[in-house]
């Protein structure tokens, strides 16, 4: 398909006085995974039962795959798969007994219901455990059979909502590599979280939501640029450092440095792409670097810049 498989223009919500959403808007394009964050009563929960169908916003509209979705509509309801952050299974069934149960409600049958339960089991690492009760599932085990009956129907939009709380560390590395294959296949994800590791690691485009608004979008790089945070480069170096300093500091991109004892501290805008002129630099002078790292702004200096809180709050 040609434009965005989801896009949220401008829904508002009110439980009497409370405005839990105002004017949220955004939208995915295939094959991206977008980062919604926000802390405890920021509107996220509120702004994904909208999306999903399950609560009709007081304005604005929903549209998934370029048809309105509202709590009335069907036909694009089919193109989302929902992962909630509540457990929706069967615990006395097996994991194929659920995902054959949930199957035959998304209208799947015979042969290709088979095949989708075969393929989702593999894809959140449950094959070897499918007929096993989920209530003898460990609780990352069952989160990632919750994830399994979400894109069991292969849906244009799969829906996750704090998938990993709560579970072990195997899971939730194996939760967060599922959801890494799927933007490859061209499935746009919608992503709540209270890690910040992980939409760091997932997201192609994160929104920050607070007080039911979205205060900032767009990818780390871009978000980072709003509040002004630079990349920090830490060179060691052994040599003469006569005019070492006033070298590095004319290259464009360069925006602060200072040295001590063989130890060189520098900002730029990106440090990839200064690296070069700067180590050129450095070799002039006949220095020997002996090592670097480069630290750069994360997601967390942002939301705490626009929330005042940190993610967890």
């Amino acid at each position: 398909m040609t434009g965005p498989v989801l896009t949220v223009d401008g829904i508002t919500k009110s439980f009497g006085d409370i405005r839990a959403v105002r004017g949220v808007a955004f939208h995915i394009e295939p094959g991206e995974t977008y980062g919604l964050l926000g802390p405890n009563g920021a509107g996220k929960t509120t702004s994904i039962n909208i999306i999903a169908g399950l609560l009709e916003p007081d304005a604005g509209s929903v549209m998934v795959l370029g048809q309105p979705l509202t709590t009335r509509t069907t036909r694009p309801k089919k193109a989302v798969g929902l992962v909630p952050q509540e457990l929706a299974i069967y615990p006395d069934l097996s994991a194929r007994e659920n995902l054959g149960f949930f199957g035959r409600l998304y209208e799947l049958a015979g042969d290709q219901l088979t095949r989708r339960i075969d393929h989702v089991l593999e894809v959140v690492g449950l094959a070897d455990r499918a007929d096993d009760q989920a209530k003898e599932y460990s609780g990352g085990m069952k989160r990632r059979l919750n994830i399994a009956i979400g894109l069991l129907h292969e849906p244009a939009l799969l829906i996750l909502d704090e998938p990993t709380v709560g579970v072990d560390p195997q899971s939730r590395n194996a939760i967060l590599e599922a959801v890494e294959q799927l933007s490859s296949v061209g499935m746009a994800v919608l992503y709540t979280t209270h890690y910040m590791e992980e939409a760091e690691r997932l997201c192609d485009r994160v929104g920050i939501i607070d007080d039911g608004e979205i205060k900032a979008e767009g990818n780390r790089r871009e978000l980072v640029a709003l509040i002004g945070e630079k990349d920090r480069i830490v060179v060691e170096a052994g040599g003469p450092m006569d005019g070492v300093l006033s070298s590095i500091e004319s290259i464009a991109g360069i925006g602060g440095a200072t040295a001590a004892d063989g130890r060189y501290d520098l900002l730029a805008d990106d440090a990839a792409s200064v690296l070069p002129a700067v180590l050129a630099a450095m070799s002039s002078h006949h220095l020997t670097v002996t090592s670097l790292q480069v630290i750069e702004p994360d997601l967390e200096a942002v939301f705490l810049h626009l929330t005042g809180k940190a993610l967890r709050d």
